[in-house]
């Protein structure tokens, strides 16, 4: 089973930015470079949305559209880590930000922006906006 480790989180004004990690460990029956990598978020009273995602091999990359071009999803494999790099924060980016490991054969869009093809889930890290 592998285990999700996010950090990075904080409190900052509109206009900032952050970057998340995601650190993984306890791999078993793959190695990290088998998992697609994808970053989700859930604000107060809300569902949990996609945020972005990337494959196994990092040669693709997806964004929710409420993100694109202010938010960049990277992973190195050799630290087994993914990151979030997020600019120009709003007050709408305000959620607890969660990282998450996919083993689908598929890398598609359609699978990696679904909560139901994730099988491992970090603890989550606090992102508040404020403006």
């Amino acid at each position: 089973q592998v285990q999700l480790a996010e950090s990075g989180g904080g409190l900052v004004q509109a206009g900032a930015s952050l970057r998340l990690s995601c650190a993984a460990s306890g791999v078993s029956g793959r190695t990290f470079n088998n998992y697609a990598m994808g970053w989700f978020r859930q604000a107060p009273g809300k569902e949990r949305e996609f945020t972005a995602a990337i494959t196994w091999s990092g040669g693709a990359t997806y964004y929710a559209e409420s993100v694109k071009s202010r938010f960049t999803i990277s992973r190195d494999n050799v630290k087994n880590t993914v990151y979030l790099q997020m600019n120009s924060l709003k007050p709408e980016d305000t959620a607890v930000y969660y990282c998450a490991a996919s083993y689908s054969t598929a890398q598609t869009m359609v699978v990696l922006t679904s909560p139901a093809y994730y099988a491992y889930w970090g603890q989550g890290t606090q992102v508040t906006v404020s403006s």
